[in-house]
């Protein structure tokens, strides 16, 4: 997709957006080679990282869920999240779940973060 062109109330300044990803990557390089995080972890810190960017006008959510899936899958042989097994864009329950967990990890708590993704 485009990355935003306009700054929103959400994350990083549209001029740093392609600076936050390299840094992201760079991150997420290190983390692997020196097994800073079990590799669920890193998946998910990988995800939030991209969510807190917000690089997209729409569908960072769905972005970071499915770059998740695709590092815990393809880069670590492991199963796909379940991300709590139902849809997060339709109101209930299960998203309300996966926005307290997301801003507990913004607290640098990925604890519930990992579980809801694996349920």
């Amino acid at each position: 997709g485009k990355f935003g062109s306009t700054n929103k109330n959400i994350g990083v300044d549209k001029e740093q957006i392609r600076v936050e990803l390299k840094n992201l990557l760079d991150d997420c390089r290190y983390w692997i080679e020196n097994k800073i995080f079990p590799e669920d972890e890193i998946a998910i810190r990988f995800s939030h990282r991209i969510v807190s960017i917000h690089p997209f006008v729409n569908g960072n959510g769905r972005h970071a869920r499915l770059t998740a899936d695709i590092l815990v899958s393809h880069g670590f042989g492991l199963s796909y999240f379940t991300w709590g097994s139902v849809s997060l864009t339709v109101k209930g329950t299960a998203r309300t779940a996966y926005l307290k967990a997301l801003r507990d990890a913004d607290e640098n708590d990925y604890k519930e973060l990992i579980e809801f993704a694996r349920k």
